[in-house]
């Protein structure tokens, strides 16, 4: 076994003797599509609809925001949804740089939050602070990940049939 894979454990592995996806992927993943799961959550709100969506964004329009911004994350969804021996070839070509299009869409929902923060005046510094803090963090995460690092190597391959 080489050295890369000495401290897994074979419970790390996926059927395709795949490491398992980094859980750092889907933190980053959550935040990045932070707005459609509260759209998801409001929805499924039988008594008030609005009231999950107004209490996490105030504004709606940083609601909105954060769905254009949440576009990304919806792609690299995809992406690893795809991900398995019969993939198409375009998946394979882009599965090395899914950390990169991480830290972009975590980038660009940073920088429409500073657009509605200086130009429509949307947010509150403290909350911008701390998203920044956030997206800082994430993208530290991902550049540290030794197993997301090994995760873009590998590409699930057919195994041969026992």
């Amino acid at each position: 076994m080489p050295k890369k894979y000495q401290e897994y454990s074979i419970e790390d592995f996926d059927k395709f003797d795949c490491l398992k996806l980094s859980k750092r992927f889907y933190l980053v993943l959550l935040f990045v599509l932070r707005g459609y799961l509260v759209w998801l959550m409001s929805v499924t709100n039988m008594q008030d609809r609005v009231a999950t969506m107004q209490w996490i964004y105030p504004e709606t329009n940083l609601f909105f925001l954060s769905l254009v911004s949440g576009f990304i994350g919806i792609f690299v969804v995809v992406i690893i949804s795809l991900r398995r021996p019969n993939a198409a070839k375009w998946v394979k070509i882009i599965w090395p740089y899914t950390r990169t299009i991480l830290v972009v869409a975590l980038i660009f929902d940073f920088c429409i939050n500073l657009i509605g923060f200086f130009y429509w005046q949307l947010t509150s510094i403290s909350w911008l602070v701390s998203q920044g803090l956030i997206v800082f963090t994430l993208i530290t995460f991902c550049f540290t990940s030794k197993r997301m690092q090994i995760n873009l190597i590998e590409f699930p391959q057919a195994l041969p049939e026992k």
